[in-house]
This record gives C-alpha cells, structure tokens and sequence, in this order.
C-alpha cells in the first residue's frame, strides 16, 4: 500500500472519528437540555398547585348584629299638644325629646307607638276621648331617630276614615320607616313588606285587640289592623321564610295593670308557635314584664307604658326604655340562626310645670332627682321590679344612656 493511501484513510478515520465525536456531544447536550427542561417542568408544577391553594378563601363563620331601641306609647293630650303651640302656628315637640334623643339616635332602629292618630289639622285637633294630634309629633321622633312605627290602636278610628287616610298618607312621605297598623286599600295592607338592616332582614307587624267600640267600615277593615288568630297567621306565613326576623306589635291587655292578663300570654305563645321573634307591647299606659317565652325564641315585652303623656299618677307618667341586639349567625355550611338577645331596660318620666301644665319632658329615671320627683329613687325601685319580676337576669341601664 502506498503512503498516500494510507494518509487518505488516516485523514478518512480522522474525520469520522472526530464526527462520531462531535455527534456524541451534540446528543450530550441535547439530553441534558431536554433533562433540565423537564426537571424544570417538573418543580414548577407544584409551585401552581400552591399559588391555586392560596388563592381559595379560608371559609369562616359570620355574624351581623343590629340594635333595637323600644319606647311606649305617644299619647298627645291637648295640655300636651297646646304645651308644642308655637306663635306662628305650629307645633314643635322636639324639645319634649330633648333628653331621649341622644339615647335614641344611637341605635340601627328604633321604635315607638303612635297611640293617637295623626289625623291632619284639617279634621280639628282633639283629646280624651276621641284624640286627633298633630302630625309635627311623628316629625319629633323621626328627628330623635325613632324609624319604627306602630299605628295599630284603639284610638285609630277616633277620626274615621279620613283620619286614617291623613295618618297613612303623612307615613307615606317619610322615607326609610317602617309603619304597620293602618292602611288605605287591601292592596297595601295584604302585601308583605320587608325591610334590611346590617344584612339583616325583618318584617314588622302591628295588631290592636281594643276599638274602643270604634268599629271599621265594612269592607274597609284595612283602616285598622285588628287582631285575630288567623289573620296573624296568614299574615306571618307570608314573610316568615323570607325574613331572619319577625317583630309584632301588639295593643292588648288591661289599662293600668301592671300584671300580664291571661289573653296576653295566650297571644304571646301563639304568636311565638309562628315564628315571631319579638313581641313588643302597648295599650296599658303603664309598664309590665319582660321574658323570654317558648324555651327562649321569643322575647316579649307586655307593655312598655306611656313614653309622653299628661295622663293622672306615677304609674301612668312612668315607661320603659328597651334595648334588644338582633343577632344573625351564619355558619359555613351556610346554615342560619338568629336570636334576639343582651335585652337592657331602663325607665323614664314625663314631667310638666305644675303651673298651667306647661314644659313637658320626658326624663330618663336616673337623670330625676327629687325636686323634679320627689321619693323617685322608690318608685325607681318598685317599677325595675315591676318590669324584671319574670326576668330578674334583666339589665338595668341601655347602652345608648350616659347619666
């Protein structure tokens, strides 16, 4: 063989040897590029199940509260209303809320009765025993905060239709208040309203049990709301799976007792089989027990007496500031319980001058002392006992008062 064909297969193997080598490195690096893109492939995919982990929201319980303020009954004498008579022809009550409204207007709502109907000037304005009051009383509590109304009562129909037509038509103009009681059709009275506070839904009802012989026209028993069995039931079953909360108010029971009467605990546990939550009294004029009934899921209140009047006695001067705290609990599973609880109480007093009934105001009890109430200490005394006798657990002193 010559020596230039041995260095033509030299040079041959030469090539092919540093081919193969160059094709292993080439394989070598393609391998470690596809290992290390995989491996990357590999950890990031947990990193995304992480970030998908953080994102999800930790599911917890929640609750919402709202407060509930309750006065009595606003009985609008003529001493009283000629006590508001302003020199230019109005009727300011605003200063006769001078030391409750710093209460009142602290709570998510608040309510009271309007015991005598606001029946317009246009009707004449009257007292005992067929009252008619001027309407500036509802703009004295709505300017103390108070946005529940019962208008259900034994005084509702002291001016006819006409008067219950100006009451209606004058709660009609006020915005976000709850009033029942009184209507103008059957349209308005038979469709369910529901109202919401704090995520917190609730229906409000008002029946009376005394007409005071005053009965409704016939087919217009929509003016007054007169209680009855199935009425309350027909009425509750249309909100009661809609709402967390049902509020009743009643006007029932004997005058100026300060005992419970049988009817009134009949009512009371019948309302509560339906389902009301709370039950809030008037019509006594004076105060009665607070309890729980129904193994707690009812609170009632039996009467809450009069917050203003010029009506004879202590007893009748005196009422009941309550407080109650609407709970909503909802779970995680989304289930619901609601409670009415941490009720707290707290009296008041409606004093005047001596002279010429004048300067009516209504008093917290432990704002008196004895120059404006002598012995008031004692009756402060007999009227907590009166309130807590079936529920001594009861707090004394509402949360939105400051002595």
């Amino acid at each position: 063989m010559s020596s230039k064909v041995k260095k033509r297969k030299l040079k041959k193997g030469i090539k092919v040897f540093l081919t193969i080598i160059i094709l292993v490195i080439v394989a070598s690096l393609a391998g470690t590029f596809y290992l290390k893109n995989n491996s990357k492939k590999v950890k990031e995919e947990p990193k995304k199940e992480v970030k998908q982990e953080e994102k999800t929201e930790k599911k917890e319980p929640k609750e919402y509260t709202a407060s509930l303020f309750m006065v009595g009954d606003a009985l609008i004498h003529n001493s009283v209303y000629e006590d508001a008579y302003q020199s230019d022809g109005t009727y300011n009550f605003v200063p006769m809320l001078e030391y409750i409204k710093p209460i009142s207007s602290k709570y998510d709502l608040a309510y009271y009765n309007q015991e005598t109907i606001l029946g317009g000037e246009e009707l004449g304005y009257s007292s005992y025993p067929c009252f008619n009051s001027p309407q500036s009383v509802g703009d004295a509590f709505l300017d103390a905060g108070f946005n529940i109304v019962s208008l259900a009562t034994n005084h509702t129909m002291d001016k006819g239709e006409a008067g219950v037509i100006n009451s209606v038509n004058y709660w009609k103009t006020k915005k976000n208040v709850a009033f029942s009681g009184q209507w103008t059709s059957w349209e308005e009275r038979n469709t369910p309203v529901i109202y919401e506070k704090n995520n917190i839904k609730y229906a409000f009802l008002s029946y009376t049990t005394w007409t005071n012989g005053l009965e409704t026209p016939v087919g217009k028993e929509y003016l007054n709301n007169v209680y009855s069995d199935e009425k309350a039931q027909n009425d509750i079953s249309q909100v009661r799976d809609k709402v967390d909360f049902v509020i009743v108010a009643m006007h029932w029971g004997t005058e100026y007792s300060l005992g419970v009467s049988a009817k009134q605990e009949e009512i009371a546990n019948y309302l509560s089989s339906l389902g009301v939550d709370l039950i809030i009294g008037a019509h006594p004029h004076v105060v009665e027990p607070v309890e729980y009934i129904n193994d707690g899921k009812t609170f009632v209140i039996y009467s809450l007496g009069n917050i203003i009047s010029d009506q004879e006695g202590t007893e009748r001067l005196t009422g009941l500031m309550m407080e109650v705290t609407l709970k909503k609990h909802v779970d995680i599973d989304g289930t619901i319980t609601n409670s009415v609880i941490n009720p707290k109480a707290e009296l008041t007093y409606t004093k005047s001058s001596y002279s010429g009934k004048r300067n009516f105001k209504v008093y917290p009890y432990p704002s008196l002392n004895n120059s404006l109430l002598s012995n008031y200490t004692t009756f402060y005394e007999k009227y907590k006992a009166v309130v807590s006798e079936r529920y001594p657990e009861l707090v004394w002193g509402v949360s939105g008062y400051t002595n």
